[in-house]
């Protein structure tokens, strides 16, 4: 069954060290994705998602003008980040690795993502959602966002290593709604 990323409940953020003694977060505001999300057996379930690169904020512009630049996610390039997944482990009935394919500036590598499943309920409009959070930590370099800047005191500017951390609340669709959705993408197409 399709579920739907409702962006407005959900949160893709990441952080990474400032000149070896902080951290600094940011967040992509703008994604959207679809998880095939099978309740009877986790491990058939596949994530599917496309993150606008262009929407990143690190709360400083001159910063997320940089991030978006050839230095970094060369966004005129590479406009969007995008998740593929190729398979579940189950751990639990509350815990899985999804593995699968992450796509940032034309490099794609595989990536696994510890997830932890939040469950399930009815909104008051009679919806279902269900939650999960995930994390992940990747070393930015592998696709190749090398830029960076030595210090006078040792160390440099930007850390190699990316903590990402993920809320996702998903919307069940119900069939209708999802026939209508891929009718549509199909008009849509060239």
């Amino acid at each position: 069954m399709n579920w739907q990323i409702d962006s407005a409940h959900s949160h893709i953020g990441f952080a990474v060290r400032h000149m070896m003694i902080s951290r600094v977060r940011g967040q992509f505001h703008d994604f959207e994705g679809t998880i095939d999300f099978n309740q009877d057996n986790p491990e058939e379930t596949t994530v599917d998602v496309i993150i606008d690169a262009t929407s990143i904020d690190t709360r400083e512009e001159d910063r997320d003008n940089h991030l978006r630049s050839e230095d970094f996610l060369y966004v005129e390039k590479y406009p969007h980040i995008t998740f593929k997944s190729k398979r579940v482990e189950l751990e639990d009935e509350e815990h899985a690795t999804l593995v699968g394919d992450l796509t940032i500036r034309g490099e794609t590598h595989e990536v696994e993502v510890d997830v932890e499943f939040q469950g399930m309920a009815r909104s008051p409009w009679g919806s279902m959602s269900a939650g999960f959070s995930a994390w992940t930590t990747l070393n930015r370099k592998e696709w190749g966002l090398v830029w960076n800047k030595a210090l006078e005191t040792g160390g440099v500017l930007v850390g190699d290593k990316l903590d990402v951390e993920i809320e996702l609340e998903l919307i069940k669709q119900d069939a209708e709604e999802a026939e209508e959705e891929a009718e549509a993408a199909l008009e849509a197409a060239p």
